[in-house]
């Protein structure tokens, strides 16, 4: 109980130090409150595919600025 409580506050402090949308953070911060389990493990799987994704795109922005 103590380990899916601390797996939802650490959630919770990533998701607040992220840099989304507004109703994008209510909407994680909802289901990782609702879904104690699930929820933490679902955020961290998506948000590192997302941050994965903008790291990618800002590197091909970047070199496409350069030529």
């Amino acid at each position: 109980m103590v380990a899916i409580l601390l797996l939802a506050v650490l959630a919770i402090v990533s998701l607040l130090r992220q840099k989304l949308k507004a109703r994008h953070q209510l909407i994680w911060l909802l289901i990782i409150i609702f879904l104690p389990f699930f929820g933490p493990i679902l955020y961290f799987l998506i948000i590192r595919r997302y941050k994965e994704a903008n790291l990618v795109k800002r590197r091909v922005s970047q070199f496409k600025q350069k030529f």
